[in-house]
């Protein structure tokens, strides 16, 4: 007797993009985490220069 073929191996479409959605999620995760650090540890690095020209304390 011959053996039956194996059934092609199929990935759950639902899973696949869940697994994908999750990824993305870790990512931006990281992402905001490592900007974050970055502001906290040097906070006026982050506001434009232009910003302190502009005010002028006249007292």
């Amino acid at each position: 007797m011959e053996e039956p073929t194996p059934e092609p191996a199929y990935v759950d479409v639902d899973k696949g993009l869940t697994l994908a959605c999750f990824v993305f999620l870790c990512l931006f995760l990281v992402v905001m985490i490592i900007r974050c650090a970055k502001v906290i540890m040097d906070p006026y690095s982050a506001i434009p220069t232009s910003t302190w020209e502009e005010q002028h304390l006249d007292d």
